[in-house]
């Protein structure tokens, strides 16, 4: 099965042989398509994501170029089935149809989906598994190779976004597992990079409380009100200051320190990438 990625560098791999696109321009068009594949793609749109407010003064033919180059690659190198197309010309526009399978963002998204289910069930094990599944295809930032004008830029943000929430959901799950220990060494490392998230930090907070080392949570929530106060002028949230105040007065019998407020997720079965690309009867 042909399949494209776009979780990383945009690739196209066809029976285990990765197929080349080198014009950057081509490249571009090909990405535009699939984050809307199995939707119309309007020229004008095209237009906008190449050159923004300077289109050249024939844009649309040159559209048509850029477009006319994809399907010959799409001919030689046998990305479409027999007897199929996968690039169709529509009243103002193009239509790439492929099967959801066949893009990692649509298994990404049904993958994460998944786990969720299996969480919501009651089973943690197996929505870990599906959770690491679903983050084990990035390979790095999306579209990282391509040149991104406004509507490829948008998009990536978004998919950004939908990995950060897929990460915390697979904490969340490991939490739920008793994974604090092994939780600690990640958790650590994304507060680095993600120094103002405070999620990612009542985290590690609690983890490092569940572990017996009261002592370094104590410390990790001093380093973060510290840093909201001089970057924000913010204290911390209303639920980092009730685990501190666990922490600090632990009531017998109690449970555990964990973060309790409400974890709100993108609904991964209805989202965009995913529908648009099983949706190719339309």
């Amino acid at each position: 099965m042909v399949r494209f990625k776009l979780l990383g560098s945009l690739e196209i791999n066809n029976g285990g042989r990765t197929c080349a696109i080198t014009p950057p321009k081509v490249r571009q068009v090909l990405a535009l398509l699939l984050v809307r594949t199995g939707k119309l793609v309007q020229v004008d749109s095209v237009i906008e994501e190449l050159w923004a407010d300077a289109p050249p003064r024939r844009a649309s033919n040159t559209v048509q170029t850029y477009v006319y180059q994809l399907r010959k690659i799409i001919d030689q190198e046998g990305l479409a089935p027999a007897g199929r197309e996968l690039l169709f010309t529509q009243p103002f526009g193009y239509q790439l149809q492929i099967e959801p399978g066949q893009l990692d963002v649509c298994v990404f998204e049904a993958e994460v989906a998944e786990g969720r289910r299996m969480l919501d069930a009651g089973r943690p094990e197996l929505a870990s598994q599906r959770l690491r599944q679903a983050l084990d295809l990035w390979t790095g930032p999306p579209l990282a190779d391509v040149v991104q004008g406004s509507l490829l830029g948008t998009h990536a943000l978004h998919l950004q976004e939908l990995r950060m929430r897929a990460l915390e959901l697979r904490i969340q799950t490991d939490v739920q597992l008793g994974r604090d220990r092994d939780l600690i060494g990640e958790l650590r490392s994304l507060v680095a990079r993600y120094p103002l998230h405070e999620w990612f930090h009542g985290q590690l907070i609690g983890t490092l409380a569940r572990a017996g080392r009261r002592a370094e949570a104590l410390a990790a929530y001093g380093e973060l009100r510290a840093l909201l106060d001089e970057e924000l002028g913010l204290d911390p949230s209303p639920e980092l200051q009730r685990i501190h105040q666990e922490m600090l007065t632990p009531a017998s019998g109690s449970s555990p320190v964990l973060w309790t407020e409400d974890f709100a997720l993108p609904d991964f079965g209805r989202s965009p990438a995913l529908a648009n690309g099983s949706q190719r009867g339309r």
